[in-house]
């Protein structure tokens, strides 16, 4: 079974007519306004439910991202996610997926390479650049030269979670979104529905997640519950084939992550955070 990296995370209407359609389409927000936090969080994975008849018994892994950039040089996500599923029914499977991307900062502009590996073996690399306007327009360099396009607005990864702050700030509760991040094969644009809750500044109940979050700036920092489900274009009314939940910092940070694959559910429990200084010097030539 291939899982999909938490994306980070992780645009602006769906389809026509569908279950994610909420009416006009929100004006796009001044990225320059929304400060995103330079840092390397890592996540331990633990199971959190299973059903089925071929049910996963226990999960060990671990998310590791490392976020650079700014809204003037671009941003930088490199993202690995190592799983390791138990279950007696099927066999022990172990998938290491990882992603490197860089956005434009005024969004327009993506690249992605993403290489997996499951049971030892390998898959053909997905590599690739994107370009957003009217349309969509993705050219593939692996696993071999194609490239495609998808009509309507599109947001790359990055400017979708710079986005959901700009909504959660302006008290918005529901986010429709047609996003790439140029997953799986490289050719899929997802609609995808964001949930946003109450705000709360106040440290969690459970102690025993995210201790990282529980020190400095982040121990009262703004933050939102957020589920954020991904579907497969269409119409009418549809199965979410992804949810990820998760708690959104107003600095870009995501704590408390639940990975819901329909048949089985994670937990990433944040075990280690390291945040970037900022560069006063960088920040004064982006702004001349």
């Amino acid at each position: 079974m291939r899982l999909r990296l938490a994306p980070a995370l992780f645009l602006l209407a769906a389809l026509p007519g569908s279950a994610l359609a909420a009416g006009p389409a929100a004006p796009v927000p001044d990225e320059t306004a929304i400060r995103l936090t330079n840092h390397r969080a890592v996540y331990d994975l633990s199971l959190a439910r299973s059903t089925g008849t071929r049910a996963v018994e226990g999960v060990r892994g671990r998310i590791v991202i490392d976020f650079s950039g700014d809204a003037c040089r671009g941003y930088t996500m490199q993202t690995r996610q190592v799983t390791m599923l138990n279950s007696g029914e099927s066999g022990d499977r172990t998938s290491d997926l990882r992603s490197t991307t860089f956005e434009n900062g005024d969004g327009k502009s993506f690249r992605f390479r993403t290489t997996t590996i499951l049971n030892n073996a390998p898959s053909p690399a997905v590599d690739g650049t994107a370009e957003a306007g009217d349309a969509l327009k993705v050219k593939l360099k692996e696993p071999k030269r194609d490239q495609f396009q998808a009509e309507g607005t599109v947001l790359f990864p990055i400017h979708h979670m710079i986005r959901l702050i700009e909504a959660a700030k302006a008290g918005q509760t529901t986010v429709p979104a047609k996003v790439f991040d140029g997953s799986d094969d490289g050719r899929k644009v997802y609609d995808t529905l964001a949930i946003i809750g109450r705000p709360n500044a106040a440290p969690a109940a459970d102690t025993e997640r995210d201790k990282p979050l529980r020190e400095g700036d982040h121990a009262g920092m703004r933050r939102w519950p957020v589920t954020l489900s991904y579907f497969t274009p269409g119409e009418g009314e549809r199965t979410p084939i992804y949810t990820l939940t998760f708690d959104l910092y107003e600095d870009g940070v995501s704590g408390r992550l639940h990975l819901d694959y329909g048949d089985f559910a994670i937990d990433g429990n944040m075990s280690r955070l390291d945040l970037a200084k900022l560069d006063p010097k960088a920040e004064g030539a982006c702004r001349k």
